[in-house]
């Protein structure tokens, strides 16, 4: 088990906009209702490289500096793990349009966009981070496999590491063979001891026995975290939000699971 303190939440989806508005709906305080979800250009990049982001870049940089800027840590100088069940379905869904006709010329934009870990070199390109970075992919347990990474190098390295996670819809006919329902992304920024930003505490273990998530109270909540690999968060988000001691499950390989307990920390 590795006990951590969360400092700072970043979250984008629709009608979920920024981890403070969504509080009253991972609460139960107010319906959810999706909405058209914006995603604007990351301003900490340069003109030319916000040209080429592509929507995974945008959802991952807004969610982790969001994070960031909760915990009051400086980006450049921490750690962090991204994790993604496809990556960027519209750049390969272009790519593989091309590499359909005769001329078989994919565009250097496509092709750089095109790798899994885009988003965490347009990170470290914005935030002039040199710190260490992972990108994962675990299928429909990316997030639950990122969170098990972020908290192991926190642990071990006794250092601050961030960890965002994201998944969008794939263009069909890829969706019609690996459907995601929505765009989501969440970042977490977990540290191994407490701070002033800190919110709660989490133990994570990891147990290898099959046991069922824990589910969302409100169906369209929860028909979004069955959905998206990134979404599988919101329980976590939603304990988190509540502030009350809790206990969540999350699925993981082989049918494994993540037990995070959520402790508040005294005002």
């Amino acid at each position: 088990m590795t006990r951590l303190y969360v400092e700072g939440i970043g979250l984008r989806a629709p009608g979920l906009e920024g981890w403070s508005a969504s509080l009253p709906v991972l609460r139960g305080e107010q319906a959810y209702a999706a909405a058209p979800l914006s995603l604007p250009p990351s301003t900490l990049l340069p003109a030319n490289e916000r040209r080429r982001m592509v929507t995974t870049v945008k959802l991952a940089l807004l969610v982790g500096s969001e994070a960031f800027a909760q915990a009051k840590r400086d980006p450049s100088e921490t750690a962090t793990v991204f994790t993604s069940s496809g990556g960027d379905g519209e750049t390969i869904d272009a790519i593989l349009e091309t590499l359909s006709t005769t001329t078989l010329e994919v565009s250097p934009t496509r092709f750089h966009n095109s790798v899994h870990n885009a988003p965490s070199g347009y990170w470290s390109i914005a935030t002039k981070s040199r710190a260490p970075t992972t990108s994962l992919c675990g299928h429909d347990w990316s997030f639950a496999a990122g969170l098990l990474d972020a908290a192991a190098q926190s642990a071990f390295d006794d250092q601050p590491v961030g960890l965002i996670a994201y998944d969008l819809p794939y263009p069909e006919p890829l969706n019609s063979k690996r459907a995601v329902h929505a765009t989501f992304g969440v970042a977490l920024v977990l540290a191994p001891t407490p701070s002033p930003t800190s919110c709660a505490a989490i133990t994570i273990a990891l147990d290898h026995k099959p046991a069922r998530p824990t589910p969302m109270d409100d169906p369209h909540l929860e028909a979004l975290r069955a959905g998206n690999p990134a979404a599988r968060s919101l329980a976590l988000l939603a304990a988190l939000a509540r502030s009350d001691a809790a206990e969540v499950v999350l699925e993981d390989f082989g049918g494994n699971t993540v037990t995070v307990a959520v402790a508040p920390l005294a005002a």
